[in-house]
């Protein structure tokens, strides 16, 4: 059987590095086996960008070291 996911249906959170001043604001939600969806809070209906398990995990390190 497939893993059938609802992308609006999703637990939507906000990144702790977005401020609430209406700047830029970065959603993520947890996808089944360890998969990230990234949009942008401002413009959900525009699509996500979504993550493999070790794509998130460079991602998240480039963006700590300050690669990013």
């Amino acid at each position: 059987m497939r893993n059938i996911v609802v992308f609006d249906r999703l637990d939507w959170r906000r990144s702790s590095y977005s401020g609430g001043a209406g700047g830029n604001c970065v959603e993520v939600a947890d996808l089944p086996a360890g998969r990230r969806a990234v949009r942008d809070s401002k413009r959900p209906e525009e699509g996500f960008l979504l993550f493999s398990p070790e794509e998130w995990a460079a991602f998240v390190g480039s963006a700590r070291d300050g690669e990013l």
